[in-house]
C-alpha cells in the first residue's frame, strides 16, 4: 500500500520545540480553540488551563499567533496519521481508497471532531493571508485536493482534476454539515455519493 503522501504547505511551517510545558499549553489551547473558537480564547485562559504562567507560554511559543499555527499543524498531522493507519487495511484499488478517506473522516468526526473541521472553523476567523496560520489552513485543503485528484486519476486517467474537485466538494461539504449538525451522518451520505460519482465516471476500479 502506498503511504499517504506528505503535505506540501504553501510556506514552510515554523515549529516549536515541544518541552513538557509546551505540550501542556498546546493541549490546552487545542481543546479551548476547538470548543470555543480562536478569537474567543485568550492566552491567560490557556495558561491557566495548562497550569503554566503566561510568561512560560510566551517563552515557548512567542505569540498567540504561533500557538494557533502549532494547534492547526498538530491537528493536521494527527489527521494524516489517522488516515494513514486506516489505509493499511484497504486494498490498493481506487474505489476502496477513495471511500476509505470518507470512512476515516467519519471515524474522525465521531471520535475527535464533533464540532466539524478545525481548518474550516479556523478559516471563519482567519482570512488574512498575512496571518502565520493561513498557509496551514489553505495548505491542508490543498493537500486534500491533491489526494483526491491523485486517487481520481488512478480511477479515470485524464479526469483526475475534474473528479478530484467533485470528491473534495463532497468531502468538505459533509464536514460542514457535520459541524452544523444539519442531518445525521453527512459524511457517510457523502461517501455513497462519492461511490456514485465514481460509478458514473467509469474507470479502472
Amino acid at each position: 500500500m502506498n503511504p499517504v503522501k506528505k503535505p506540501q504547505p504553501l510556506t514552510q511551517r515554523k515549529r516549536v520545540t515541544m518541552t513538557p510545558a509546551a505540550v501542556r499549553v498546546l493541549e490546552a489551547a487545542g481543546r479551548l480553540f476547538y470548543a470555543n473558537g480562536i478569537h474567543a480564547v485568550g492566552v491567560d485562559r490557556i495558561a491557566a488551563e495548562a497550569g503554566v504562567t503566561k510568561k512560560t507560554l510566551y517563552d515557548r511559543f512567542g505569540s498567540k499567533e504561533q500557538l494557533v499555527v502549532e494547534y492547526l499543524a498538530e491537528r493536521d498531522e494527527r489527521w494524516q496519521a489517522f488516515l494513514a493507519a486506516r489505509w493499511d487495511a484497504v486494498p490498493k484499488e481506487p474505489t476502496a481508497r477513495v471511500l476509505a478517506v470518507f470512512d476515516a473522516s467519519h471515524a474522525w468526526a465521531t471520535e475527535v471532531g464533533s464540532r466539524g473541521c478545525s481548518m474550516i472553523n479556523a478559516h471563519a476567523e482567519i482570512n488574512d493571508p498575512a496571518h502565520p496560520a493561513y498557509p496551514v489552513l489553505v495548505g491542508q485543503k490543498a493537500w486534500m485536493l491533491d489526494l483526491f485528484t491523485g486517487l481520481a486519476e488512478e480511477w479515470a486517467p485524464g479526469r483526475g482534476a475534474e473528479l478530484g474537485r467533485t470528491l473534495l466538494l463532497l468531502h468538505e461539504g459533509a464536514l460542514v454539515a457535520h459541524g452544523m449538525k444539519m442531518f445525521a451522518e453527512p459524511v457517510l451520505h457523502a461517501r455513497e455519493q462519492a461511490r456514485a460519482v465514481l460509478a458514473v465516471a467509469g474507470g479502472a476500479g
